[in-house]
């Protein structure tokens, strides 16, 4: 069975595959085209991060595809419908990031409170400006989770450890999987958050938080989305933060990335980092050893 590797894996997780006795094809940066070329060698089994896009074309042109895996969580980056309609399974790693992406939510949320980019660049250009970064403290505040599947439980289980009142919203869940956590709706959420927090899957309807929600969100609060691009109306954000209704935003993802946007990327209310929410040595070891498992449990039996 031939697997080809698409994207950066863990090393150990290839050599698991190999040891598994699977023949293992690393090619990494392929553009659309030049996948859709590759795929016609005859690999039973793909797996790719997020830079690699498998869209209909390369699906289609691919010869004995069984399997498509994506190492992370979101399928936006492949094409679902037309790996199905050419019963091409696809499979994700959705536990193996969980706890860094959380983490980098938390960091947001206190790079924020703390002006932390800012205090840092004063001290950078030789000045002591104390009193000038006066922040807030996270105890006491109002954290709302927006998505509170496994990536929103664990923020909310950190946020609870600083003193903070966690309430969520959830589109498919009405019974809150953590008894401190209080479910409400998405209005409720809005209203009373400090900080939201957005762990949710891109809507094809638009973005979840446009200018319509964040009006009715509190003065001064903060937004944090280390979800996905598109998940929130950029110019709505911008609106929001140069008319002080929003304090600050936290963004990890973006609608177009890498983001061209001078005006977010340069804004003094926003702290940005370059889609890193699963870039860490122990996510990334966990999400190898997952899709190895996935990879050679289908090579035993063909099954998932």
């Amino acid at each position: 069975m031939k697997v080809l590797v698409c994207d950066p894996l863990d090393p150990k997780a290839v050599e698991r595959i190999q040891g598994a006795g699977l023949e293992v094809v690393e090619k990494v940066g392929m553009s659309p085209e030049e996948l859709a070329e590759e795929l016609k060698k005859g690999y039973e089994i793909i797996i790719v991060r997020s830079a690699t896009k498998v869209r209909r074309p390369a699906i289609e042109a691919a010869q004995g595809l069984k399997l498509i895996i994506r190492a992370g969580v979101g399928l936006d980056n492949i094409d679902v419908d037309a790996a199905k309609e050419h019963g091409i399974e696809v499979k994700n790693t959705p536990k193996a990031s969980s706890i860094s992406v959380a983490e980098l939510a938390l960091a947001h949320m206190l790079a924020l409170a703390r002006s932390l980019p800012q205090a840092t660049q004063s001290l950078r250009e030789g000045k002591w400006e104390k009193k000038a970064f006066k922040g807030i403290e996270l105890h006491g505040k109002t954290l709302g989770v927006i998505g509170i599947g496994r990536i929103g439980r664990e923020v909310a289980k950190r946020a609870l450890c600083f003193g903070m009142r966690v309430i969520a919203y959830d589109k498919y869940i009405t019974e809150s999987p953590l008894p401190e956590v209080t479910m409400v709706s998405l209005e409720e959420l809005l209203r009373e958050s400090d900080f939201i927090t957005l762990h949710i899957p891109p809507d094809p309807a638009g973005p979840v938080i446009g200018k319509a929600e964040i009006e009715k969100m509190k003065d001064g609060a903060y937004l944090i989305n280390c979800a996905r691009g598109g998940v929130v109306d950029e110019e709505a954000l911008l609106e929001a933060l140069d008319s002080g209704k929003l304090a600050g935003a936290g963004l990890d993802v973006f609608a177009e990335e890498p983001p061209t946007d001078e005006r977010l990327l340069k804004h003094p209310k926003v702290t940005l980092t370059p889609h890193i929410g699963a870039q860490t040595k122990e996510a990334q070891a966990r999400v190898g050893e997952e899709v190895a498992e996935i990879v050679i449990s289908f090579a035993k039996g063909g099954d998932t």
